[in-house]
């Protein structure tokens, strides 16, 4: 199943289809606004009243530019850092999601994970808040997604991190969570 890639990953053709001009362009016209200035929301605002870019490719074109011109680094958001990691395994999606949103099931793979669950859509979504030792809360999604009837996928985003290190760190615990996760739903 084909992922649809995230904004920080759209190439400069699509911008160009999606919006009339380039990644360079846009990066002029802002500057000429004096974006640079700008909170990211006033940005966005700006492309969207008065250049008529669409909420989401506003979005897109902003943090490009936020990047450009160093107001933001790679996974960095409005409220953050986030990473996201996942995988697709061999199960049916009543399975996958059982081995999460079960506690003794997700005991078997994530024992002692720091999580509260805030929302459950079964199958879908589950949201969560993670706090570390420290008090620390950060945010985990689960999403849940199906392969036909006997592969699912899931992917765990973790955001509201302290810094790019904290990126890797989480990036490396969720890989190696998905792995124990495999392991378990082979037994």
């Amino acid at each position: 199943m084909a992922t649809r890639k995230n904004r920080s990953e759209a190439s400069p053709e699509a911008v160009v289809r999606a919006t009339g001009k380039a990644p360079e362009e846009w990066n002029s016209i802002l500057d000429a606004a004096g974006a640079q200035d700008l909170t990211h929301k006033e940005i966005a605002t700006m492309l969207r009243e008065e250049h008529g870019v669409s909420p989401w490719w506003s979005q897109h074109v902003t943090v490009d530019y936020e990047r450009a011109r160093g107001m933001r680094e790679r996974h960095q958001t409005t409220r953050g850092y986030q990473v996201s990691v996942s995988k697709t395994l061999p199960v049916p999606l009543s399975v996958l999601y059982s081995a999460f949103a079960d506690t003794q099931n997700r005991g078997q793979w994530l024992p002692e994970a720091p999580i509260t669950i805030r929302k459950d859509t079964p199958e879908k979504t589950t949201r969560t808040t993670w706090t570390d030792g420290d008090g620390t809360e950060t945010s985990v999604d689960i999403s849940y997604y199906a392969s036909g009837d006997t592969k699912s996928r899931i992917t765990v985003m973790q955001s509201k991190l302290a810094d790019s290190e904290d990126v890797e760190e989480r990036r490396a615990y969720w890989k190696a969570a998905l792995e124990r996760l495999a392991e378990y739903l082979k037994a």
